[in-house]
């Protein structure tokens, strides 16, 4: 299964989970950020990051660059606590 049908998978799985009204809320949200413009801003596949400096888990500031001189890396973002 590719991970265009196992996304595909989960939105129709979704769908019997979470309310229709809050599904429709969470839809509006979706074409409002989509009418944004946001989508051209969006970073693609390949493309150079711009380096920048962000506290890791532990509050300590580390920069793209540094991290980048050391090898390959895989950023990964979180928003919060969980």
């Amino acid at each position: 299964m590719t991970l265009q049908e196992k996304l595909d998978a989960m939105r129709e799985a979704s769908k019997t989970r979470i309310p229709p009204e809050a599904r429709a809320v969470m839809q509006r949200s979706i074409d409002d950020l989509r009418a944004s413009g946001i989508m051209n801003r969006v970073a693609r596949v390949g493309q150079t990051a711009p380096d920048f400096t962000l506290p890791n888990a532990a509050g300590r500031p580390v920069s793209l660059k540094e991290q980048l001189a050391r090898g390959p890396l895989v950023l990964s973002f979180y928003r919060g606590r969980w």
